[in-house]
Formats: C-alpha cells, structure tokens, sequence
C-alpha cells in the first residue's frame, strides 16, 4: 500500500500524497518520511504540495505506542513533523479535499499556506478519549486565540471550512476539487514567481519575530533588513560588473 507517496520534483514542486484508506491516519513512519522532506529537500524543490486521496484528508494519527518510553519517542517524532515543516525552506502547501481531525488540523496548520474545499470540517476528537491534547494546545491558541483553542479542544465540536478559514487555520475556502486544484495551483504559480531564498527568509523572520514582544522584534529587524539591503546590492553589483 502507498500510504506516502513523495514525487521527484518538477519545476520547484514536490508533491506528497497521503493515501491510507479509509482515514488517511499519519504512521510515524509516514511522519518521518515527511519530515525528512521537508528537513533536507532536494536542491531544486521550493514548494512542498501535500495533498490526500479519499473521503479524508487526514483523520489524524496512529496510536501505537503503549509504555512511556514507546509514547515519548511518538511524539517526538510529532512534533519533530510541525517543526520541521515550519523551520523547511520549503513552502509548504496544503491541498484540503475533505474533512481534517485532530493531527490531520495540525498538518494543515503547519503549513504555511492551507485551500480546502467548502464541505470540509475540522474537528479535534481527543476529548472523546479522555485526553487533552497537548500537542494541539502547543500552537493552536497562538492561531485561533486562547477562547477558541479552549472550545475546540473541550467540546471536540466540528466546524465548516469558512469557519476555519476566519479562525486563521486555511487561507482560503473554494467550492469543490476542480476550484481546489486551480486555487492551489494559482497559488503555486505565484510563489515560483519569486525567489525561494526570500520565501525561506520571510519564513524565517516570522518565527523569530513570534518569540519576541514589539520593541525586540523591532530591534531584530534592523540587523535582518541591513543584512537583506546589503546582499540585494551586492547582487545587482554583481549583475552589472558581469560579461554580457
């Protein structure tokens, strides 16, 4: 079985499938295939496309670990994935077909730009188990505000692709898989429109700048955009000086 299927890259473009029938529930295998990706990518890759077959986008996770030292090595690897996805120079985008639970939203969330289609839900189902998701609450309420994160998270309550796309977690809500696949590759052709290095850093500045209050963000600024000044005309110098 597929499971995760990684193509090679064409034009800048990764694509990712998930393909695990019925759920398309996230192995740690599949976990660390993924996030070997988008930790060391191939030289050419810019744009990470993750994407799924079936009636789910992704249901959420295997739970396969028992004993405490089986449980922590899962989640590492967890949340290894949404690191590794953030801190990847790659853009990574998430082509939602179909409803998201629990570490499936999670996926979708780590990505840096998220399409789903207007039927689509997200839900968390943690509570139905009698956990608190802790992995969850480590970024949700940084995204949707502390009240939401509360209610999403203690209620398991699910909610409409619109709903989703206000609370910040998609950027964008089309009305059906053909308007998904324009969306999403519209978005593509604008990105490879425009140097991956300043994507990689504007990824970069985003997360700096989150762990900061206003004035150290601020201060922070001016060495990053001194430095970005600096390199700009040291190119255009050297385009200018080259042989024709």
């Amino acid at each position: 079985m597929t499971e995760l299927k990684i193509d090679e890259c064409r034009d800048g473009v990764v694509d990712v499938v998930i393909d695990r029938a019925p759920d398309n529930l996230m192995s740690v295998e599949m976990c660390s295939r993924l996030t070997a990706l988008a930790t060391d990518p191939p030289v050419d890759a810019h744009i990470l496309r993750l994407r799924a077959v079936g009636e789910m986008f992704c249901g959420g996770r295997d739970r396969a670990g028992t004993d405490p030292a089986d449980l922590v090595a899962e989640t590492r690897v967890l949340a290894g994935l949404h690191r590794a996805l953030r801190e990847s120079r790659l853009v990574s985008i998430a082509e939602v077909q179909a409803d998201a639970a629990g570490f499936g939203v999670g996926l979708i969330a780590a990505c840096d730009v998220s399409v789903a289609v207007r039927d689509a839900m997200f839900w968390f189902p943690e509570i139905g188990i009698n956990l608190a998701p802790a992995l969850v609450l480590a970024w949700l309420p940084r995204l949707v505000g502390e009240r939401d994160a509360f209610w999403l998270t203690a209620t398991g309550e699910r909610i409409p692709a619109e709903r989703a796309e206000r609370l910040g977690l998609v950027n964008e809500v089309v009305a059906d898989a053909d308007a998904l696949t324009e969306a999403v590759s519209r978005r593509i052709t604008m990105l490879r429109g425009h140097n991956p290095r300043i994507h990689a850093e504007i990824k970069s500045m985003i997360r700096t700048f989150n762990a900061l209050d206003e004035n150290q963000a601020l201060e922070t600024s001016i060495h990053r955009l001194t430095v970005g000044a600096l390199r700009r005309h040291e190119g255009a110098a050297a385009a200018a000086n080259a042989p024709s």
